[in-house]
């Protein structure tokens, strides 16, 4: 699609041209939604007169902001001269184009003293977010097995995705006269506590401090609603309480607002997504436009029956089908294999024959419910010579060596952060333990001071050995040296980087190992100054403080090299917004997709239906769907049922010469092609033991010490019907059917 408005369609071309008052664009998958929303920007700044810099987009993705900003830019620099009132050739880098969290540091870099926060705080990534947590634990003295940092995190997660501060969170524990929930109040209590102390904040902090910004400081936000005259929204759906809370406040004076979503593309329940507030866009925003964006650009005829088909079973969505003027293009192929494993050799085999007929490894991509089916893809790519790169695996930046290194970064520019001290007050080794740490920490709570602070004082001496004392003075003052030399402008971002490497040691010590392991480490941290030099390049006037936000703000989906010629496995939720020539879905099968979990919730089996019509939509010209009759799960093998969503699908779309889908009630033995069971899926999975056996199966109860044959021993923290919930003390925490899995009480218990 070219760059121009008259290359629109009709309802695209309507919506770019819309101007004032709310609009909701619901765009389809495929339907073009970039383009449209790049040419409302650049004819509002060309033909319309607006600033660039007053107008606002927001999405939820680095990629994608950085691909529309790219797509503003090229359209107004092929616009030439503006014809607008102001006469000038509009700069498209000037609009405001970035992920919701983006934004939201801009507004707290701005307003964070208004809550009691130096405008200098750092962001909390999930590694140092279970640092916190493990630390809050340790001081609160819990158990443990019975917490862990997960536990925690998710819980406080939970309540500031519902604007509770720890002070509502006690209020409500109390109410309840629960003790989980009293705990977990106190936890929350600390930990943001700490988290203030240390002058940083988590993800969700940058969401929900933004709402109290804008719900305390009436003139703060006055000068941010006057800041924009335009604000649009990508993805909308995805939006959850504290996003849509921020974009209201905002636009509540303009109205000027535009969102652009799909709410059959809604899959992020699990993190908060809302799906209502698109559906009620309408009655929240009074006087809102509608306008359906359904013809798709991306897949053939058949893709699209198949993704209307299954979508139309729900029925909290906003109608709408897409359809192409492209021809049907080819049939889905449907696969019903033996095992996982045949599975994943004959995905393998079918990506060789493709190459064979002109595809690229780079064209094809596996999608899975689950991340831990990637293995026996990855081990089948390896076996036949096949390429590929799997989305989940450890980034870049979460590698132990990059992680100090950014962590050393950090106190240079935020010396109150103690969650970072404590990663590398001992690396390399300079003789404080877990036990020290713990005394300087709790001496500098009471001092209400930094540790970096207590290390440089005499109160030190009083907790350390005389040789740990002499390394944290020294730690100390290479901090404060390179602190200052920075402040002060008389090193650059790269220089200070060496300097961390050379002064610190910690290069030194890695090549005086002289392993394999350590010196892949050592070419880290050199590619790692690449990284810096690139980010300096990109924006000359880069500071400490803007290169670790961009840092701490990519996603696992930034990491994504879409130009290496590798087949992509991820899952389906990971491919939101990505497309591939070739698709194969993996498991279709109950209980697995849709997911067990979702038969049993309220509208779960909703939203995994528009998971399938996600993964579904992702193919432009082949789609796969694979199904094995028998799979391994919870530990051991069992016949499977046909996906639900297989028997909902069109079957005119299939390739008549391949399997064809059945009614999804017919399970298999390995190798057995008789019928074994009707019913629901999940029947099949469990043990069905004799009458007089029946009295011999274990009663779990909270407190329980109990082993598993696969995660090891632990202990019940919960117990729910037929549900048990184990604390385990190496595989963490874990839901399981207590008929289903090979739980045991452990002996002696």
């Amino acid at each position: 699609m070219s760059g121009t408005i008259d290359s629109l369609n009709e309802r695209q071309r309507e919506a770019a041209l819309h101007k004032d008052g709310p609009l909701l664009i619901l765009a389809g998958a495929g339907s073009g939604k970039t383009a449209t929303m790049t040419q409302r920007i650049a004819r509002l700044i060309r033909e319309e007169g607006v600033l660039p810099y007053r107008i606002l987009a927001v999405t939820f993705t680095n990629k994608a902001a950085a691909e529309m900003r790219e797509r503003v830019v090229k359209t107004l620099e092929e616009g030439g001269e503006a014809s607008g009132p102001h006469g000038f050739r509009p700069d498209g880098g000037a609009v405001w184009v970035m992920t919701f969290h983006a934004f939201c540091i801009r507004v707290l870099r701005r307003g964070a003293p208004l809550l009691g926060y130096k405008g200098s705080f750092t962001i909390y990534d999930p590694t140092d977010q279970k640092a916190a947590a493990k630390r809050c634990l340790k001081e609160a003295g819990f158990d443990p097995k019975i917490y862990t940092p997960v536990i925690v995190l998710s819980a406080i997660g939970k309540y500031k995705s519902k604007a509770m501060a720890p002070a509502d969170a006690a209020r409500e524990a109390e109410a309840s006269d629960m003790q989980r929930k009293k705990d977990m109040a106190e936890l929350y209590g600390r930990y943001e506590r700490l988290l203030k102390s240390s002058n940083a904040m988590d993800f969700d902090d940058l969401l929900f401090n933004t709402v109290k910004v804008f719900s305390r400081e009436p003139e703060e936000l006055a000068w941010w609603q006057s800041r924009f005259d335009y604000v649009m929204v990508d993805e909308y759906q995805d939006t959850d309480k504290l996003q849509y809370q921020i974009i209201k406040k905002l636009t509540e004076k303009s109205r000027n607002i535009c969102v652009v979503g799909d709410d059959d593309q809604s899959i992020y329940k699990w993190r908060g997504a809302d799906i209502t507030n698109i559906l009620n866009f309408e009655k929240d925003f009074e006087g809102a436009k509608v306008i359906r964006l359904e013809q798709n650009y991306r897949s053939g005829g058949n893709i699209l029956k198949c993704a209307n088909s299954v979508i139309r079973k729900n029925s909290e969505r906003k109608e709408k089908a897409l359809w192409t003027d492209r021809g049907d293009g080819d049939k889905i192929v449907y696969r019903m294999v033996n095992d996982e494993r045949d599975e994943a050799n004959i995905v393998a085999l079918e990506a060789v024959k493709l190459v064979e007929e002109g595809f690229h490894y780079g064209d094809m991509a596996v999608l899975t419910r689950t991340n831990v089916q990637a293995r026996l893809f990855e081990e089948a790519f390896i076996r036949y010579g096949i390429s590929y790169q799997i989305l989940g695996q450890v980034r870049y930046y979460d590698r132990k060596e990059i992680k100090d290194m950014l962590s050393y970064m950090t106190l240079v520019q935020n010396p109150s952060d103690d969650i970072a001290l404590a990663r590398v007050i001992n690396e390399p080794k300079r003789g404080i333990g877990g036990v020290g740490l713990a005394k300087l920490q709790a001496r500098a709570a009471e001092m209400g001071i930094s540790v970096l602070e207590l290390l440089g004082r005499d109160e030190a001496a009083e907790i350390l050995s005389k040789n740990a004392v002499k390394a944290a003075s020294e730690f100390s003052a290479v901090m404060n040296s390179l602190a200052d030399a920075y402040e002060s402008g008389a090193m650059s971002l790269q220089t200070l980087y060496d300097e961390i490497i050379e002064k610190t040691g910690y290069a030194r010590v890695l090549e005086s190992k002289n392993t394999v392991e350590d010196d892949s480490r050592i070419e880290h941290l050199y590619e790692f100054r690449s990284v810096i030099m690139e980010n300096v390049s990109e924006e000359p006037d880069m500071t400490l403080s803007r290169f670790l936000e961009k840092i701490s703000l990519l996603s696992d989906t930034d990491n994504h090299d879409r130009s290496a010629d590798a087949v992509s496995v991820m899952t389906m939720h990971s491919a939101k917004g990505l497309e591939y020539p070739v698709v194969f879905i993996a498991g279709m099968e109950d209980g697995l997709f849709p997911s067990m979990r979702s038969l049993e919730e309220m509208n779960g089996l909703q939203e995994e239906r528009r998971l399938c019509y996600v993964g579904v939509t992702r193919a432009k010209q082949r789609l796969y769907l694979m199904r094995a009759k028998y799979r391994t799960l919870y530990g051991k093998g069992a016949p499977t049922v046909e996906s639900r969503f297989l028997a909902e699908m069109d079957k005119s779309v299939f390739d008549e010469e391949a399997d064809m889908p059945g009614e999804g009630v017919t399970g298999y033995f390995h190798g057995n092609a008789g019928p074994v069971f009707k019913g629901r899926p999940y029947e099949t999975l469990r043990r069905k033991p004799s009458a007089d056996s029946e009295a011999e199966k274990p009663v779990f109860k909270p407190g329980d010490h109990v082993k598993h044959s696969k995660f090891g021993e632990g202990h019940v923290i919960e117990v729910s019907g037929n549900y048990v919930t184990v604390m385990f003390a190496q595989a963490g925490k874990k839901k399981l059917a207590a008929d289903i899995a090979p739980l045991i009480k452990a002996p002696g218990v």
